[in-house]
């Protein structure tokens, strides 16, 4: 009898897609390592705030250069951010990082012996220019390292919590430092942190470049800092002095060279801003909603800021203590974000935060003249939601970008941040203080000394100092007046803001429709 066929072998089953790698600990740990100059340089921006009385009695620098001392570091780091995202990507992001860190660390030694107020500057100019080096290379590495889009997602939460909360550890590290040691001490923190980041990072973090980046556009490098310095001035000077005819200026300039700058980018070849970024929607409609949560978060730091060293009359280092309250849900809303952005879309947990930020810019125009546990709930609300918002706005962006041009993608949304920031202390600032200067021409006690409500008018700062020297029947009346007066002001802005976050909400819900995150796109 001749044997029968054998049956058909089995067809195997189908191998599951392979997705792209996951992360393991050296991945993670490298990642701890880029939190280091991230938080530092995010602590720079507030750790000078204690130190100024003292810089000033050993330094005497005159009135200007108070203001560079301050003012120096922002616009240095604004003004490069652009070109040295693009030199990242040539040269590779993690030998800038440490160039970044090499030159932080430097800086700090120099500002910290500075013995007059033009060195000081000068070193001021030095971290800026580190820190530009510093911030898009720690978030292009982020998203060469992490390619999982859930692990990428974590990650990116984690470096938006570090951000905004090193900003309000600064200002408590500079009040503690200066209680025990002397100013300099506000800057020699950062040289060992520096100096681990320098041994760390050959061995842990991964180098990665532009495989293919072309010629360097030289010519784009001063056209834009022509574009960015003189609107950030611009706007850093309303915010201050109002809409006068220098900011102005500084404001119609800059915008003049950003249109060169953008016309020159999206026509040549080898421009420094690739032209697939103009080419991807998703990248565009991120960094624009990007600028809404930026300038909300900014104006909340703004007013929350004065009302507890001026309307409650807290000394600065409590006051810097009563900020890091905020900072505990803020630090924990951006992973919680990612993760549930992971269940639903992106888009529903975005439109969420705005909305959520809104709520807690609504509880702001509720408060008085002697309410922290209500300024601290709205700050905590408001902050959680922008953070969200924020970092899942940068990581939907990076996504978009291709991982050979991440440099140029962070320093893009960098320096989106840095106008946001800018914007939101001008518009709200200026709105701020003209209901302030109305409300006290109308409120301030009768009799008096000449020139006395001029100069009460301009801050509450100013007010209160005019107030402790008039007799308590004047002074006490004067200074109430003041606080009532910004807290109107403060009242205002928060309606506008948000109103503002409302129809930020709106158009998550539009620009973001097409979002893939979620629980679909793991199907």
């Amino acid at each position: 009898m001749p044997n029968a066929p054998s049956p058909p072998p089995c067809p195997s089953p189908r191998a599951a897609p392979e997705g792209p790698p996951r992360a393991g600990r050296r991945e993670w740990t490298a990642f701890t390592v880029l939190l280091l100059p991230l938080l530092l340089v995010s602590m720079d921006v507030s750790v000078l705030y204690f130190a100024v009385p003292e810089i000033t009695r050993e330094l005497n620098p005159s009135s200007t250069q108070q203001l560079w001392i301050f003012d120096s570091y922002a616009f240095a780091l604004a003004g490069l951010l652009m070109t040295m995202g693009s030199i990242g990507d040539r040269i590779g992001r993690r030998r800038l990082l440490l160039f970044g860190a090499a030159a932080f660390g430097t800086a700090s030694v120099m500002a910290a012996s500075a013995d007059s107020a033009n060195v000081l500057i000068a070193a001021r100019i030095l971290l800026g220019v580190g820190g530009a080096t510093l911030m898009p290379s720690t978030m292009a590495l982020v998203r060469t390292m992490f390619r999982d889009d859930r692990e990428r997602t974590t990650a990116i939460g984690i470096w938006s919590s570090t951000l905004a909360t090193g900003v309000a550890l600064g200002s408590v590290l500079g009040g503690m430092l200066l209680e025990h040691f002397h100013w300099g001490s506000v800057f020699l923190v950062n040289v060992p942190a520096m100096a681990l980041l320098l041994v760390l990072a050959p061995l842990l973090v991964p180098e990665s470049r532009d495989p293919s980046p072309g010629r360097f556009d030289l010519l784009s490098v001063p056209l834009s800092i022509g574009a960015v310095l003189p609107v950030v001035y611009g706007l850093k000077e309303i915010a201050v002095e109002g809409p006068r005819l220098p900011a102005l200026l500084a404001l119609a300039a800059g915008t003049a060279v950003g249109a060169l700058f953008v016309h020159r980018q999206r026509t040549r070849r080898d421009a420094m801003i690739s032209r697939e970024f103009f080419a991807r929607p998703a990248f565009g409609r991120s960094a624009a909603l990007l600028l809404f949560g930026v300038f909300a978060l900014m104006g909340t730091a703004y007013f929350s800021t004065q009302y507890l060293q001026s309307v409650l009359g807290l000394d600065p280092l409590e006051a810097a203590l009563w900020s890091i309250v905020p900072a505990v849900p803020v630090g924990a809303a951006a992973p919680a974000a990612g993760a549930l952005a992971r269940i639903v879309s992106r888009r529903t947990v975005v439109t969420g935060a705005f909305l959520t930020a809104a709520t807690g810019f609504a509880v702001l125009s509720l408060i008085g003249t002697d309410q922290l546990a209500l300024l601290l709930i709205s700050t905590s609300v408001t902050g959680a939601g922008l953070v969200s918002a924020v970092a899942l706005l940068n990581d939907h962006a990076l996504t978009a970008a291709p991982p050979a041009k991440a440099g140029s993608a962070a320093s893009l949304l960098e320096t989106a941040t840095e106008f946001g920031g800018a914007l939101g202390m001008a518009v709200l600032g200026s709105a701020g203080a003209a209901v302030y200067r109305a409300e006290i021409d109308g409120t301030a006690p009768a009799g008096l000394p000449a020139g006395t409500l001029e100069t009460a008018r301009e801050t509450l700062g100013g007010a209160a100092a005019v107030a402790a020297e008039l007799p308590a029947p004047l002074g006490g009346p004067l200074l109430t007046a003041a606080r009532e007066a910004f807290v109107a002001g403060m009242q205002l802005a928060a309606l506008a803001t948000g109103a503002l976050l409302l129809a930020g909400a709106l158009l998550a819900l539009v620009l973001l429709r097409g979002d893939r995150s979620g629980a679909a796109r793991h199907h």
